[in-house]
């Protein structure tokens, strides 16, 4: 299994919603390396879920319940989507003020490659930010 995060800005999509839809296409993306991630999503891998510009907060679990297809927004065959589902909330979201104080997490890629808006998380990574949430 991989971990991964993906971005979403609350006003368009926030996780309160698709706590409600129960499951989502992930599309829309238009960046080559966050499209790659999208490729490399397997059925049953996880990944947080991230409220970005507003929050800038870590704030539940998805599971990827289709793999990578053809994003229904556009024609161009270059761009996938993936389908996801909420599996928890978070006990306490964890903000990117957090992340940027914990040294073990300096070289994540929501560090890093901050504008990128879906990413890789490492176990190590995960196992560390399901602590600072709360989660056992």
């Amino acid at each position: 299994m991989a971990y991964w995060l993906l971005k979403s800005e609350p006003y368009k999509y926030s996780w309160d919603q698709l706590v409600k839809d129960k499951r989502t296409v992930w599309d829309g993306v238009r960046n080559y390396a966050a499209r790659l991630n999208l490729k490399a999503m397997k059925k049953g891998d996880l990944a947080f879920f991230y409220h970005s510009n507003e929050g800038t907060a870590i704030v539940g679990i998805v599971k990827i319940v289709k793999e990578a297809y053809q994003d229904p927004t556009t024609d161009d065959e270059r761009w996938v989507a993936v389908d996801v589902a909420p599996v928890k909330a978070l006990k306490k979201p964890v903000t990117l003020a957090q992340i940027k104080a914990e040294k073990k997490l300096q070289d994540m890629d929501l560090v890093r490659l901050g504008r990128l808006s879906t990413q890789k998380v490492k176990p190590e990574e995960w196992e560390l930010i399901l602590k600072m949430a709360g989660e056992d």
